[in-house]
């Protein structure tokens, strides 16, 4: 279970982004477009085209934590 008062940055992803894409596909977009580490412990948010949806990526230490939320 993701404890709340422990996590750190949270950072959204503005634009939409595909939630079809998997743990690999995200954390690459991380790496990639934002040079950030996935692995950082950070918490990163990403919202799809519809607005009422979002995916957040986060690692825990051993393994990630994907999780689907809708408003």
């Amino acid at each position: 279970m993701i404890n709340l008062d422990e996590l750190g940055q949270v950072y959204l992803v503005c634009g939409k982004t595909d939630l079809r894409k998997g743990i690999d596909g995200l954390a690459t977009l991380v790496k990639e477009q934002f040079e950030l580490d996935p692995f950082s412990g950070r918490v990163f948010l990403f919202c799809c085209g519809r607005k009422d949806r979002f995916k957040a990526l986060y690692w825990d230490g051993q393994v990630f934590w994907p999780s689907h939320f809708a408003l």
